[in-house]
């Protein structure tokens, strides 16, 4: 994303292109230092590297998870099935290793399919997934192998291979004590929440099929959930596989996964052939979504459109998501944003304002409404919509930044200083670090 150099200027004059809108809705990140060390493995007894404790894990789940789950665009508005996901992921957990980690879970409102957690267990399954289980087993290798990355901290001994690959380049000689690495002591990583859940090695995803099929089984499913779990997911990658981008960068797939728990299900566990799947239960609970299907899959049709930049082929998709389900938050929040790339911003905001009319206690749509408000040079409106933002989401380095511009263009620029030099405090790198140093520069607070 380049930086727009002329920014100032226009917001002084409160003239902002579609191309500032699209750059302020998206600058600004920061993250939480973490730093390496040994352990041992609660599953295999062994020592392992990694670049959080478990006090960081726990630490990483709440500032982090939260920003995450609100960028899926929340948990969906379904107490009842929010309520059984967690039910059939705490039989899971109580199964598990790690059985004392502070394990949460919900259905996101993002139809891309995927499912993901968090170091310490804040778990999250995309609506757009869901749709595609057929029974409770299936969704019990879901999470079985989520929190199988949890129980062997992968997420952690990711990181702390980073590091020592950092450390490698950086030219550091590192010496090992049995609880420290301290050589990197002084080393931090900056890393968000794209970060903590980037990419898996075969190898991890390998031991959390392993670990999820164990936990299942343990709790009453049978094995085979796991092979149809992959047979879902590997069909889905034949028809569809822009679909399924997200979850195979994170969660690379693969026959031999498949074949591995079905060779399981055969063997080691084949005495849960005959245990339920618990497909009435699942069905009977799922129906609400269910129903709203053909809306999932025009949205993720859309999405996938806007990702080409096929804005008028989304705006379509969107549109006969809308028509189905007038009142869906995803639907008119997309909507909003494939018209804000379109350069209108009018309509935009109709969609945006439908969005947090909708669903209130979700943040995103706050956000959007605060940059289209920018977009139509009202910085006092896109203000009042940040700060409305920061009270349902507080810690978002990204909506410090935009306050900060909101004010400049109020003409406020104590303030807009002050918020800026917060942004600073968070993180020095990128476009928005780079904006914000030039405007403290320029009144005279930075030399």
């Amino acid at each position: 994303m380049d930086f727009p150099h002329d920014l100032a200027a226009r917001l002084q004059r409160n003239r902002l292109s579609r191309r500032d809108t699209l750059w302020l809705f998206g600058a600004g990140t920061a993250g939480v230092a973490l730093l390496p060390g040994c352990a041992v493995s609660p599953v295999s007894g062994q020592n392992i590297v990694v670049g959080m404790s478990e006090a960081q894990e726990r630490q990483v789940d709440q500032q982090h998870a939260p920003h995450q789950f609100s960028q899926d665009l929340g948990a969906v508005q379904d107490g009842a099935l929010n309520r059984y996901v967690a039910e059939v992921g705490q039989g899971l957990h109580r199964q598990s290793h790690r059985q004392e980690m502070p394990y949460s879970y919900r259905v996101l409102n993002a139809n891309y399919v995927n499912a993901y957690t968090f170091p310490a267990g804040a778990v999250g399954v995309t609506r757009g997934i869901m749709t595609e289980l057929q029974d409770e087993a299936e969704l019990a290798a879901l999470l079985g192998h989520e929190l199988g990355h949890v129980n062997a901290r992968h997420a952690a001994q990711r990181q702390g291979q980073a590091m020592m690959a950092q450390a490698v380049v950086l030219g550091l000689n590192v010496a090992a004590s049995s609880s420290q690495w301290g050589a990197l002591a002084g080393l931090g990583s900056q890393l968000g929440a794209s970060a903590l859940l980037s990419s898996y090695s075969r190898d991890n995803e390998r031991e959390a099929d392993a670990l999820g099929q164990e936990y299942m089984v343990r709790a009453g499913y049978p094995a085979s959930g796991m092979t149809q779990l992959h047979g879902i997911l590997l069909e889905q990658q034949k028809e569809a596989p822009s679909l399924l981008e997200t979850m195979f960068s994170s969660h690379p797939m693969s026959t031999e996964r498949r074949e591995t728990a079905q060779r399981l299900a055969e063997t080691r566990y084949a005495k849960s052939r005959g245990a339920p799947a618990g497909r009435e239960r699942f069905m009977d609970h799922t129906a609400g979504l269910r129903r709203i299907k053909p809306t999932v899959e025009a949205c993720k049709n859309g999405e996938t459109a806007m990702s080409r930049k096929a804005y008028p082929s989304a705006q379509g998709e969107f549109a006969a998501a809308l028509k189905r389900t007038p009142q869906d938050y995803a639907a008119n929040l997309r909507m909003a944003q494939c018209l804000q790339a379109q350069g209108q911003t009018q309509d935009a905001r109709r969609y945006a304002d439908t969005a947090k009319t909708v669903y209130p206690q979700e943040a995103q749509a706050r956000k959007l409404a605060g940059v289209l408000a920018l977009s139509a040079r009202e910085p006092e409106r896109a203000y009042e919509e940040l700060h409305a933002f920061d009270r349902l989401l507080p810690g978002d380095p990204g909506v410090v930044f935009l306050k900060g511009v909101s004010l400049e263009g109020m003409g406020e620029k104590a303030r807009a200083a002050q918020h800026y030099n917060s942004y600073l405090r968070l993180t020095r790198q990128g476009d928005a670090a780079t904006y914000s140093a030039s405007r403290l520069k320029a009144w005279g607070y930075l030399k």
